[in-house]
């Protein structure tokens, strides 16, 4: 077992690599929103789902291959389903925030609408964090992890130190 302080670097570093990735989603999603909502004649709410799936997609790649790279990847028809499920259902709190606000209280101008676009992906966010670093990144069992460095260790060819002869 690991020192505690191990642990918490070890999850400051996931949270900051989840913040980077989710971040540069962030400026995707409202900036594809802004872009849907200014370029076509679609609903706010409409824009922003489409806003979302497009963040989604650009998540999944930088999670994938960058935040959570050294997680099991066994399965990866699995963690692409579970991806999209829980991917799916921050969508719906993110844009069930925007559709609150618009609809339900008439809070609908361009700024009000990235306001509450964007609480909306922060609400959903802690919910995405918690779903894919429990269900979908997940990280591979201690045995596991020892016997796969184990193995490519013994994958790599040995070469004989060059000894330098002393007269």
């Amino acid at each position: 077992m690991e020192p505690r302080s191990e642990r918490l670097q070890r999850l400051v570093r996931e949270m900051a690599k989840f913040g980077a990735v989710g971040g540069a989603g962030v400026l995707v999603n409202l900036g594809v929103f802004n872009l849907v909502r200014n370029m076509s004649d679609l609903p706010v709410v409409r824009a922003s789902i489409i806003a979302t799936v497009v963040a989604i997609v650009f998540n999944y790649v930088g999670f994938r291959y960058w935040t959570y790279r050294d997680r099991d990847k066994g399965g990866r028809t699995r963690e692409l389903v579970l991806f999209l499920l829980f991917s799916a259902a921050g969508l719906v709190i993110e844009n069930g925030v925007l559709y609150l606000a618009t609809y339900g209280f008439g809070w609908d101008t361009p700024l009000q609408s990235n306001v509450f676009k964007f609480v909306g992906i922060g609400v959903a966010t802690l919910f995405r964090f918690w779903s894919y670093r429990t269900w979908v990144f997940r990280t591979l069992p201690a045995g596991e992890a020892v016997a796969g460095a184990e193995s490519i260790l013994k994958q790599e060819p040995r070469r004989p130190a060059h000894r330098q002869r002393v007269p």
